[in-house]
């Protein structure tokens, strides 16, 4: 099983922090192999960025995603950038609200999650990323939902927990939700 997932956005929506917690929820606490690669632009804010976790059972001896499985973008250019990328019956989890020109693709399992309007709603837009890491959880159970909170758990400030966790409950049972109503 080799699974390649791409995360992509824009500088200051935690894009390479949510590719890191992927990566650590699958290595650390689900014993499988994993690697994350990491590109950015040389804003700190604003600029494009992207996050790569491949994760796999056996070795991983090419670290790069070069068809990947899931695909999540939280900002319009990289959608129109990597949109085409995403491998046919492939997953794609997009934020509608950062993403208003979408293209139609059969192929895809499309799932929309308004995970920035969801993070106003408790207050931090910052946490959007974990929100998406709820619905990346519960939508491709690419890990179990206890290890992405371990690992969430792992990367955050001190005095934050029960906010970041709050935010994963909340797009952990948003993609639930979405997944039910494409099942039907």
């Amino acid at each position: 099983m080799r699974l390649e997932v791409r995360i992509a956005g824009f500088g200051g929506q935690g894009i390479i922090r949510a590719g890191l917690i992927v990566a650590m929820a699958a290595s650390l606490y689900e014993d499988k192999n994993a690697v994350q690669t990491q590109s950015y632009g040389p804003e700190s804010r604003g600029g494009s960025c992207r996050s790569e976790v491949v994760i796999s059972d056996d070795e991983i001896d090419f670290p790069k995603v070069t068809d990947p499985d899931i695909l999540v973008v939280m900002s319009q250019a990289a959608y129109t950038r990597y949109a085409g990328t995403l491998k046919s019956g492939g997953t794609l989890i997009l934020d509608p609200d950062m993403i208003p020109q979408q293209q139609t693709m059969h192929d895809k399992r499309i799932y929309k999650v308004p995970a920035t309007k969801m993070a106003e709603e408790l207050g931090k837009t910052i946490i959007a990323n974990v929100i998406m890491l709820g619905a990346l959880t519960s939508i491709t159970r690419i890990v179990d939902a206890e290890a992405m909170k371990k690992a969430i758990l792992s990367n955050i400030p001190k005095g934050t927990e029960k906010l970041n966790l709050d935010a994963f409950e909340k797009g952990y049972e948003y993609g639930k939700k979405v997944l039910e109503e494409s099942n039907a």
